[in-house]
C-alpha cells in the first residue's frame, strides 16, 4: 500500500469514527492538503504525480491552492507531457468549483501556461455551461493564454470582439495584456502609445503595466525612452519595486552606466530594496561591459556577502572576462565554487578555464578542475586536459 493510501485510510477512518468540530475537520483536510502537495512536489515518476494530483483534486482546499497546479503544469510541459496537461486539467470539471469563474479561470491560465491556447479557448466557451458568467475576469485568463501561447495573430481578435460579446469592458489587466503582446512581438512604439488608450479610456496603469514595458525598452537596448516611461511612472506616484529596479540596472548596464547603476542601487537600499542575484547580475554586466575587473570581482563578492543566490548566468558573465583579463587564480576559484554551490553551468565554461589553466602551465590546477568535473554531483563534466603548449 502507498504512503499516500496509508494517510487517507488513517485520515477517512479517523473522520468517520470520530464526531468533529467544522475546525477539526477544516484542520484535518488542511494537514491532507499540505501531505499531498509534499507528495506531489516529491515525485520523480509524473506519470504517478498526475495520478496524486487527480486523486488530490478531490480535497476542495487542494482546489485552491494555485501554486500546485502552476508547478505540475509547469513540469509536464517541461517534459512535452501535454497529454497529461489535458487529463489533470480536464478531470476538474466534475468539480463544483466550475461554478466559479475564478476556478475555470485558473484552468484557463494553465493551458496557457503550457502554449495549449485552443484548449484554454475551449475552456473559456465551456464557462456558461457551469453556470457562471464570463466576465473580464476569465477575459484576461483568456488573453493571458494566448500571449503565452505565443498565438499573436489570434490575440487583437479576440480583444476587439469579445468584450463586445460579453458585454464587459477591458480593464487595466485587459491592456496590460495587450501591451506583453506587443512587447513580446517586438512592437513596443504600439505598446508605448497604449499608455495613452489606457488614460483615455479613464484607467490608470499600475505597476504591471510599466514592468512589462521596463521589460520591453530596458531589455531591448531602447533606454532614453524607457526613461521617459519611468519618469511617467514617477508622476503617477507609482513606486518602483525590484523588477522595476533590475530592468533599470540592465539598462545602465548595457549603456556602459555604471556609475548610475550604483546609485541606483543606493536609492534601493534606501528604500528598503535589497538587490537581488538579478541587480548584482546587471551591475557584475556593467563593469564587464566596460572591461572594468576590479570593479566587476568586487561586485561579485558583494553578491556572495549579500547572501544572494549565485546562478548560471553569473558564472557566465564573469568567468570568461576574467580568463581574458588573466585572472586565472580568480577564474580557477569560481569554477571551483560552482563545483560547491552544485551550480550547473555550460561545459564551455569550464573547459574555457581548463584550456587557459594549461595555457599558463597551471597544470595542477587544470587536473583538480578535470577531477572536480567527473566526480561532481550534480552533473558529470566531460573535460578534457590539452597538451601544454
Amino acid at each position: 500500500m502507498s504512503s499516500v493510501s496509508r494517510f487517507l485510510g488513517r485520515f477517512f477512518s479517523s473522520t468517520a469514527s470520530t464526531t468533529t468540530t467544522s475546525s477539526t475537520t477544516s484542520s484535518k483536510r488542511t494537514r491532507l492538503v499540505k501531505f499531498f502537495c509534499r507528495s506531489i512536489y516529491r515525485e520523480n515518476n509524473l506519470k504517478r504525480a498526475v495520478e496524486k494530483f487527480k486523486k488530490a483534486s478531490d480535497i476542495d482546499k487542494f482546489r485552491t491552492k494555485q501554486g500546485i497546479y502552476v508547478v505540475m503544469v509547469r513540469r509536464l510541459a517541461n517534459a512535452k507531457c501535454y497529454g497529461w496537461i489535458e487529463e489533470i486539467l480536464e478531470h476538474q470539471k466534475q468539480y463544483k468549483s466550475m461554478s466559479k469563474e475564478g476556478f475555470s479561470a485558473l484552468l484557463i491560465s494553465m493551458y496557457g501556461e503550457a502554449g495549449m491556447f485552443e484548449h484554454a479557448q475551449k475552456m473559456f466557451d465551456e464557462i456558461p455551461e457551469h453556470g457562471c458568467n464570463q466576465t473580464a475576469l476569465s477575459f484576461n485568463a483568456l488573453l493571458g493564454a494566448c500571449v503565452n501561447s505565443k498565438k499573436f495573430d489570434e490575440f487583437e481578435g479576440l480583444f476587439r470582439n469579445l468584450p463586445d460579446k460579453l458585454g464587459i469592458e477591458p480593464n487595466v489587466i485587459s491592456y496590460t495584456t495587450k501591451i506583453k503582446a506587443f512587447v513580446e512581438m517586438g512592437s513596443l512604439d504600439s505598446a508605448s502609445m497604449l499608455l495613452d488608450e489606457i488614460e483615455k479610456k479613464g484607467l490608470e496603469p499600475d505597476l504591471i503595466t510599466f514592468n512589462t514595458l521596463f521589460n520591453g525598452f530596458y531589455l531591448n537596448g531602447r533606454f532614453a525612452d524607457a526613461e521617459k516611461i519611468w519618469d511617467r511612472m514617477v508622476s503617477k506616484n507609482v513606486t518602483p519595486d525590484i523588477r522595476s529596479y533590475n530592468a533599470r540596472l540592465y539598462g545602465m548596464a548595457t549603456e556602459k552606466k555604471t556609475k548610475e547603476a550604483v546609485e541606483l542601487v543606493e536609492e534601493m537600499r534606501s528604500k528598503e530594496i535589497e538587490p537581488d542575484m538579478y541587480s548584482f547580475n546587471a551591475l557584475i554586466r556593467g563593469f564587464v561591459n566596460e572591461g572594468n575587473l576590479e570593479e566587476a570581482k568586487q561586485w561579485y563578492r558583494n553578491m556572495e556577502e549579500s547572501g544572494a543566490s549565485i546562478n548560471k548566468a553569473t558564472f557566465g558573465l564573469i568567468v570568461p572576462f576574467v580568463c581574458e583579463k588573466g585572472d586565472l587564480e580568480f577564474a580557477f576559484d569560481l569554477c571551483k565554487k560552482t563545483f560547491n554551490k552544485q551550480c550547473l553551468v555550460d561545459q564551455e565554461l569550464l573547459q574555457l578555464v581548463v584550456d587557459s589553466l594549461v595555457k599558463e602551465s597551471k597544470i595542477e590546477e587544470a587536473k583538480e578542475l578535470v577531477e572536480l568535473g567527473k566526480t561532481n554531483k550534480c552533473c558529470r563534466y566531460k573535460l578534457n586536459l590539452p597538451s601544454e603548449e
